[in-house]
This record gives C-alpha cells, structure tokens and sequence, in this order.
C-alpha cells in the first residue's frame, strides 16, 4: 500500500513571493531583487535560518536584495521557477533534472564540503539495529519511508537500488510513506514510526549532530554510489547581467556555513551534462520525468 504524507515546511504563496520585488518589473530606482528557492531539506524556518549566512553573502556578493522562500515540497519550487516567481533556486540533483522537463533552467553553481571537500554525497537507507535489518531483502513486509518522489538521495537513486536488488516497493513493502523531508526519516526511523527510509549520509550526519538518533543505534542497509551535489540553478531568461552578478556572488563565497552541508569551502561552476547520471538512474527506476509533473 503507498501511503504519501506531506508535513507542512511553511507556504510558499505567489503573493509572498512577489511582495515587493522590483526584479524584471522596469522599477529603474529600485533595488534589484533576486528571489531564491529553497529545498524544504528541513522545516522551511530551519531552512532560512540556516542559509542567512549564505543569502547575506550572495545580497553583499551582487548589490541585488536577496529574498529566500522555502516550498512545502520539492515541486513547489519547480513550479514557482516556472511561474517566473522565483530567479535562482537550490535543487537537488533529481529534482533539478525534473525541472529541466517542465522549465528552461540551468545548473551553475555546486557547493564544496569542507568536512569531506567533495562536490558529491550517497544516499542511505538506513534501519534501526534493534530491528534485525541488515540487508536489503531484509526490508520484505516492513514498513518504509521515502522523503519525496522528486528526492535524489531520499526516492530516485534508493529507488533504483531497491529495483536492481529485486525489491518492489509496492509489492514488497508493508506500507511506504513519504515524510517530504530527510531529517523527518531519520526521526521516523529513530520513534519507530517505520522500519526503515532512505536519508542523504550529510543529513544523517547532522541529525545525530543534534541528538535527533544516535548513531551507536543505526544500520546503514544500503548506500548509493556518488550522486553530485545539489545545484544552485537560474532561469535561463534571466538578463546577461544578472546571470553574471549572481554567479560571480556565489563563486565569491568562502568558509560559511549551509544548513545540513555545514561549513562550505566554498561554491564552483558545474553545468547540466554534470547531472547526466541522475537522468540515467531515472531510467534504471523506472521513473518517467515527464509523469512525475
């Protein structure tokens, strides 16, 4: 049975969106506002709190105003790309694949880790010890969760593990849930709520950081190979200038910390074919982009 959930990350409304904004709008006397998308990774306040630093540094990198709004999903900001609502967004790498089927926009930008300086990470699927889960064929008849079916790390690629190892979800699985976001798996398989789900290794990481699980009680049944970081992406209508302002402002940041991918060495230029392998593990899952709109 496929059971799919949303907790609520906050609202992203066309009204808040474009309050103010003078971006593309002929306002020659007034500031430029750069409005920028957010995945819903975590609760949309952790969110923003968490990216201040990072949407200060693009506001002083650009001299454009810099407004972050978090979605209640993924699609959510897929959609306010294509309304023209939002000018850049942070996608990850599957959902920005999405994108692309519905929307013309173009990855630029990637973050590099300090803790791993590396511009990729894995997904997991991860199980409590205690429930005597250790392999993939173990998950038979158990309960799962996904984040979200435009997830890269928390649906696509542990989706097409499961598929390459035999395992059909819905054929295979108790129940399967989607939370919307990866910090709510990891608390879900933490409170029992299910047997196991799948989670970004960065993102486990710092739910044990935060004593949301503890990693003494955790079973990692399962990891994806390298899957490319999660893109910072424009429309690609917008002008020539302002493509060059807001590159140029996220390639300057150095040394600042990101929501779950904590401290950044810094951004560095990537471009679509980078996400190749993303569309490529859409097929081997069996996933049709085009239907996941």
């Amino acid at each position: 049975m496929i059971r799919i959930t949303r907790r609520d990350f906050g609202f992203l409304s066309a009204s808040s969106l474009l309050a103010g904004s003078m971006a593309g709008s002929g306002g020659a006397h007034a500031q430029q506002v750069l409005k920028v998308g957010l995945i819903p990774s975590e609760d949309s306040r952790a969110m923003l709190a968490q990216s201040k630093d990072i949407l200060d540094a693009v506001e002083k990198n650009s001299g454009l105003k810099v407004q972050g709004f978090v979605a209640t999903d993924y699609n959510g900001v897929i959609e306010a790309l294509r309304a023209k609502h939002l000018d850049i967004a942070y996608l990850g790498p599957f959902s920005y694949v999405l994108a692309t089927t519905v929307t013309p926009v173009e990855a630029f930008a990637i973050a590099e880790t300090a803790k791993a300086g590396r511009t990729y990470y894995h997904s997991q699927i991860i199980a409590l010890k205690s429930s005597g889960i250790k392999k993939l064929d173990d998950l038979k008849g158990k309960n799962f969760a996904f984040v979200d079916p435009a997830s890269t790390s928390g649906y696509a690629f542990p989706l097409a593990g499961l598929i390459k190892a035999g395992i059909d979800p819905k054929r295979d699985f108790k129940t399967v849930i989607f939370t919307g976001a990866h910090d709510a798996n990891a608390l879900a398989v933490a409170n029992g709520k299910v047997d196991a789900a799948t989670i970004a290794d960065r993102i486990l990481d710092a739910a044990i950081a935060k004593g949301h699980i503890k990693a003494d009680q955790i079973e990692v049944v399962w990891r994806s190979p390298p899957i490319p970081e999660s893109p910072m992406v424009w429309r690609k209508d917008l002008s020539p200038e302002m493509k060059a302002k807001v590159k140029a402002a996220f390639l300057g940041i150095k040394d600042l910390n990101w929501s779950d991918q904590g401290k950044l060495n810094g951004f560095k230029e990537t471009n679509d074919q980078a996400y190749d392998v993303v569309r490529e593990t859409a097929k081997l899952a069996n996933i049709d982009l085009k239907k996941q709109k």
